[in-house]
């Protein structure tokens, strides 16, 4: 699920700036990004963010800089402004000119002035940041919440699609072994074969069509996984993976049905539920 959050919190010494933001991803995973110097507070953010997510990309970007009046120590870096001095030295007798080094160039050139914030501020950094963070997520979780919102309008209308399509399937099945019959019998008689309808081996051929045809079991099941995903829909937790197993077990059984069902209505009833049913799979991956 997708969701956007983000939020500020100053200390004495920092000002922490955190964005978290989520796409949809059937597992969950958390990618943060942190300034290297408090590179080992990834895991402990990492862990604080999967606490409150199980499924969804989450990226989470840090900006952490000095609190205003909080100094931080300035590294000089002896041997490269030394380097650089003796480069414009070679300069200004290449082209027999005197060529001096201003402040802008010492100043420009990398790693000659470095502000040295410690890593040994890192738990400093941490009280900054986990304020942010939990702001930063709360408006992010928020956001998908809204979008839960909306995928549970959309699914519950499809589930009583295919309940209603459940019922035509249950109406229509006595026909199976109906149409089976007729069908046995016409191919009897145009064989030339004068066998009574009610002799014994056709009617245990059609006990046994009976029984190998029969869904009773199946819209049993079909029955029980509705009440569940509805019972799924209502609750206040993470239900995405509960609600794609019964997705793989509602196109299990209408597979079996339709393995079944030697008739074109049922046939035809079957692939308007697998329809259906692809459309709240492709949502449901999207929920946490």
């Amino acid at each position: 699920m997708t969701g956007f959050g983000s939020a500020e919190h100053a200390t004495s010494t920092f000002v922490a700036r955190v964005e978290a933001a989520s796409v949809n991803r059937k597992q969950g995973e958390v990618v943060v990004k942190l300034p290297r110097p408090y590179a080992e507070l990834e895991a402990g953010i990492r862990k604080a963010a999967m606490q409150k997510l199980s499924r969804g990309r989450v990226s989470i970007s840090i900006h952490l800089e000095k609190a205003q009046g909080a100094t931080s120590a300035i590294r000089i870096n002896s041997s490269r402004a030394r380097a650089l001095e003796d480069a414009f030295t070679e300069l200004s007798k290449a082209i027999d000119r005197q060529v001096q080094a201003t402040a802008s160039d010492f100043l420009g050139t990398p790693e000659i002035l470095e502000f040295d914030d410690d890593p040994t501020d890192a738990e400093d950094a941490l009280k900054a940041i986990t304020p942010a963070l939990e702001t930063a997520l709360e408006q992010m979780i928020s956001m998908r919440a809204d979008e839960g919102q909306h995928l549970h309008d959309d699914v519950e209308p499809r589930i009583t699609s295919l309940e209603t399509i459940t019922k035509q399937v249950e109406t229509e099945a006595p026909a199976v072994l109906t149409h089976y019959k007729e069908s046995l019998h016409r191919r009897l008689t145009e064989s030339g074969l004068d066998i009574d309808l009610d002799d014994e081996r056709i009617l245990k051929e059609l006990c046994i069509y009976a029984d190998r045809s029969d869904i009773t079991e199946e819209l049993t099941r079909l029955a029980s996984h509705f009440e569940k995903f509805r019972q799924y829909l209502g609750l206040d937790e993470p239900v995405g993976r509960p609600l794609d197993f019964l997705c793989q077990e509602l196109n299990r059984e209408f597979n079996t049905i339709g393995s079944k069902a030697n008739n074109a209505n049922l046939a035809q009833l079957i692939v308007d539920a697998k329809i259906e049913l692809e459309k709240i799979r492709e949502q449901i991956q999207n929920v946490e």
